[in-house]
């Protein structure tokens, strides 16, 4: 097996990788009893990649984000994995994927494959998860909410402070909020002179804590845009006493709008249970229409979504809608 057995004393290059991602710096191999010449020549006999000076990643590993996140925190020791790439590590939902650190504001610190913020960062703005250090989730929320856009860091927001499927199960096919917005808003007040701060205050305001996914948040921004301001998630009562939480409600209007994720339906349980709750929308005495829109709709077709939402509210109010 590859990097099995060093020489005499030397740490297998096996075990090293294994504790952090698959990557090994060429100065642990050295400190841990390698010859340099040798464990060159074990390097190119074996195919490890080499993702920069003096950083490998092992035989068979595909250098992705990880690989990436952990050959520049190797490499550099002040750097904290932030914004989209700590977003994923916590768990959190997002429109991009980048692999991000933020670095002291002054140095010559670089990454390798990815984008550098030089921010300052305390102590207790950051975490470990997975052995990496990140930033916490509230300063990751704050960090994007100050560098935008706008859509992409409220999919994120909301996706962190409620609970949502999680990608990493554990045995739980949902996990926690993993923060409050007041959490989010205090951070950000921590260094109210940053660039983007006030511009992340207005964003925040938008942030719905009961969007129960990414679509929903597009969705809900979408008709925010459009000068629509739907109730989210409330209580409707049907005749037989079951409760029913529609995703937006024109409770004038009596007009419901539910966002079908990419996961709808997905089998004859969640057909069922998808048609019980559209039946128990439809017996609810305020509820005169629903619209259903798919999570494709809102991302590719907002404007035909915004323009049969208007239709329907015009026809509902009893006004003729303007062609």
């Amino acid at each position: 097996m590859w990097g099995e057995t060093g020489t005499g004393d030397a740490v297998p290059l096996a075990r090293l990788a294994a504790a952090q991602g698959g990557v090994v710096l060429t100065a642990q191999a050295l400190a841990g009893g390698w010859k340099r010449g040798r464990l060159n020549r074990r390097f190119r006999a074996e195919g490890w990649t080499q993702l920069r000076a003096g950083v490998w990643a092992e035989p068979g590993r595909a250098v992705g984000p990880m690989a990436l996140l952990w050959a520049n925190q190797l490499a550099h020791a002040r750097l904290v994995v932030s914004h989209t790439a700590a977003a994923v590590l916590h768990d959190i939902e997002t429109r991009t994927q980048r692999v991000e650190f933020t670095g002291p504001p002054q140095g010559r610190t670089d990454v390798h494959g990815g984008v550098l913020h030089r921010l300052p960062l305390g102590a207790d703005e950051t975490t470990t998860v997975g052995r990496l250090r990140v930033t916490t989730v509230a300063r990751t929320m704050a960090d994007l909410l100050r560098a935008g856009p706008r859509d992409d860091a409220l999919v994120a927001v909301e996706s962190a402070v409620s609970r949502r499927p999680s990608r990493y199960g554990g045995g739980k096919p949902r996990r926690e909020a993993l923060t409050t917005l007041g959490e989010v808003a205090e951070t950000l007040e921590r260094r109210p002179t940053l660039r983007g701060t006030a511009t992340a205050r207005e964003w925040l305001a938008l942030a719905d804590p009961k969007a129960g996914s990414p679509a929903e948040t597009m969705a809900r921004l979408r008709m925010h845009d459009a000068g629509l301001h739907p109730a989210s998630q409330v209580l409707l009562t049907t005749p037989s006493g079951r409760r029913a939480y529609p995703d937006f409600f024109f409770r004038a209007q009596g007009l419901v709008v539910e966002i079908e994720g990419y996961r709808w339906h997905g089998s004859r349980a969640q057909h069922q249970r998808d048609t019980a709750r559209f039946n128990d929308l439809m017996s609810c005495g305020e509820v005169r229409r629903i619209l259903r829109f798919t999570a494709s709709d809102v991302y590719r077709r907002p404007g035909a979504m915004i323009r049969d939402i208007r239709d329907a509210l015009a026809q509902l109010s009893g006004v003729q809608p303007v062609s």
